[in-house]
């Protein structure tokens, strides 16, 4: 069963974020965005622990309790292992694993006390594959998996909470990457169907997921394909063994 009442999408401004809220508009349903950017209907950096507890608070003025919740705010990151600095580390974790979860946290107790609703946050499949040069944002995705599962262990029976998990998708966060270059042209073929993800392919698994009432707990993957290429290449001779 679907969840009713409003719905907050955190990071709703852009992206990912955007075509879900978008969706909810489209179906008539009340969203509040959260968001940096100011003229949102909640200006708020869920690194900051004190913006996220008056985002909650401003949020329940707005609309009163959500139905559902979904998570679209994160940072990229690239850089090798041995040369970033702890900096970094805490910048990328502070949005992508702490941030998420200080969001989830604040909303998930009016939720429960209003008789209970969904939570999705939007992980990636870098938390499960390894990306040369991506480790500190793999290794932030990775964390908020496992927040989600124990989130969910928590929460139950009121709260379900569950995560998608996006390939390469064409959003903001790919920068100025030329899409038709020979780094996203590369993505495109190795993924199963072709194509890079676009924010509505997303945005359709995030509210499919919102209405599996029997599913919390999971790791959705919506990747068109992506993790099923190996990284032995396709057409390569395997050695024999």
């Amino acid at each position: 069963m679907s969840p009713t009442g409003p719905a907050v999408v955190v990071g709703g401004a852009s992206g990912i974020g955007a075509a879900v809220v978008a969706a909810y508009r489209a179906a008539g349903t009340p969203v509040v965005v959260w968001d940096r950017v100011p003229g949102t209907d909640v200006t708020c950096d869920i690194a900051d622990p004190d913006q996220v507890d008056a985002a909650v608070v401003a949020t329940l003025e707005l609309v009163g309790p959500p139905g559902t919740v979904t998570v679209t705010a994160g940072i990229g990151h690239s850089g090798a292992l041995a040369e970033v600095g702890p900096e970094a580390w805490d910048r990328v974790f502070g949005v992508n694993a702490r941030g998420v979860w200080l969001a989830m946290r604040g909303l998930a107790r009016p939720m429960a006390d209003a008789g209970g609703g969904s939570i999705v946050a939007v992980s990636s499949v870098s938390a499960e594959l390894v990306d040369r040069s991506m480790g500190l944002y793999c290794a932030s995705k990775a964390a908020l998996d496992m927040v989600v599962r124990v989130a969910a262990r928590e929460w139950a029976p009121s709260v379900r909470v569950n995560a998608v998990a996006p390939g390469v998708t064409d959003t903001p966060m790919l920068g100025p990457a030329p899409r038709q270059g020979a780094w996203l042209t590369g993505v495109a073929e190795r993924t199963a169907l072709g194509r890079l993800g676009s924010p509505q392919d997303i945005a359709d698994a995030v509210l499919a997921v919102h209405a599996l009432g029997w599913v919390t707990g999971q790791i959705i993957v919506c990747d068109g394909g992506l993790a099923l290429h190996s990284p032995i290449g396709a057409g390569t001779d395997i050695p024999a063994r």
